[in-house]
């Protein structure tokens, strides 16, 4: 799913990331499109995340996952230069190697809702842009709740 700039900031609104202290995720993710993963018969989802020619951002840069569960990653670098992926996934994390136009896929498990982050942590990609987010959407259990005062917001 790719979206306008009006979409995506209703997007991000609905899915909780453009008030995110309204300067990290919401805000350093709103270049990126966001994207739903597919869900199987089976239970498990998949999606597909790319890096296209010269833009050194993921695409989409927010997936969303309708659930917390496993989900099937194909990540395709369509760029001229050699990046990689560290992904979350519960337990240990995933890396690939992407040299250019090449493809790698990661089955990741992430079994509860929250917000996770993934990178290309080679040379200074991270800082240039190769940031994202899988947005697990689901209710937390109440036995999983922080239990902490209100927090002051900026």
């Amino acid at each position: 799913m790719t979206s306008t700039a009006q979409d995506r900031s209703e997007l991000l609104d609905e899915i909780g990331l453009k008030g995110q202290n309204r300067a990290t995720i919401g805000r350093l993710l709103a270049t990126g499109n966001i994207g739903q993963a597919t869900e199987r018969d089976d239970g498990r989802m998949e999606a597909t995340i790319r890096i296209n020619p010269d833009e050194l951002c993921w695409d989409p840069s927010v997936l969303v996952l309708p659930h917390g569960g496993d989900v099937e990653l194909t990540l395709i670098n369509d760029d001229l230069n050699t990046h990689c992926a560290l992904l979350p996934s519960n337990g240990d994390r995933k890396f690939i190697w992407l040299v250019n136009h090449s493809k790698g896929r990661a089955t990741l498990n992430l079994d509860g809702p929250g917000y996770y982050w993934f990178s290309s942590p080679t040379g200074n990609d991270e800082g240039r842009g190769l940031t994202g987010a899988i947005v697990v959407l689901g209710e937390v259990p109440p036995e999983a709740r922080l239990d902490r005062p209100e927090q002051p917001r900026p």
